[in-house]
């Protein structure tokens, strides 16, 4: 069973390629190719949904994922690896929005007041700390 959902996860990424021929249908082919070649947002997507089928796997069955060798040296627990990447992920994006509101709001006071560029600057340094902090978390899951 867990062999038939790796399967059926690792199809994932065509459904985008297949509905986007089925779509461009009449059009020339050679037309459709190079626009589904070129074409940027479908790449993410079908990037998206590869990210998307692996996930499902490593959460699911983290066996198949270990078997497959993506994952190398794990410790007794499977879903380590998972765990760091989650606080590494959360920690950057939430770094991510946090730099680009205190950025904004430190523009907007430097604009008005060049005298707080050190203040505005060491608080957009805090909000990149929530970066680094995720990434401690992660060292420390992965040498328990």
């Amino acid at each position: 069973m867990k062999s038939l959902f790796a399967m059926f996860a690792g199809l994932l990424p065509f459904v985008p390629i297949v509905l986007f021929v089925l779509i461009k249908r009449n059009k020339a082919p050679v037309d459709v190719t190079h626009k589904l070649v070129f074409g940027l947002s479908t790449v993410n997507i079908v990037m998206a949904l590869m990210l998307l089928g692996i996930g499902l796997v490593w959460i699911l069955a983290p066996e198949v994922v270990v078997a497959s060798g993506l994952i190398q040296g794990t410790s007794g627990d499977p879903y380590a690896s998972l765990a760091a990447a989650a606080a590494v992920s959360i920690g950057s994006i939430s770094a991510a929005y946090a730099v680009s509101t205190t950025g904004s709001a430190a523009i907007g006071a430097i604009a008005e007041k060049p005298d707080v560029f050190g203040k505005a600057l060491i608080f957009v340094g805090l909000a990149e700390g929530v970066a680094i902090y995720g990434l401690i978390i992660a060292f420390i899951i992965l040498n328990r």
